[in-house]
């Protein structure tokens, strides 16, 4: 896993784009990849764990398979 910050969350669309170094140019993130038990949401500038993959989607180079809020974060 791998800090990022959330550049821009779309909630009504359920996606967004999260920055780090491993990531550049950004991460595409869709709600169903945050762990968290109630609405699935996260906020601009607010610091996550990732686990990502290389893949296009909608324009991106990289997407989010898991995305942790840190004190949530599981020793998994």
């Amino acid at each position: 896993m791998i800090d990022a910050s959330v550049r821009v969350w779309h909630d009504e669309e359920g996606w967004g784009i999260l920055d780090s170094p491993q990531t550049p140019g950004g991460c595409w993130a869709h709600f169903s990849a945050i762990e968290m038990a109630e609405f699935r949401s996260l906020s601009v500038g607010q610091v996550v764990a990732l686990e990502w993959e290389a893949g296009e989607q909608d324009g991106w180079h990289y997407r989010a398979v898991r995305v942790v809020l840190p004190d949530t974060e599981s020793t998994t």
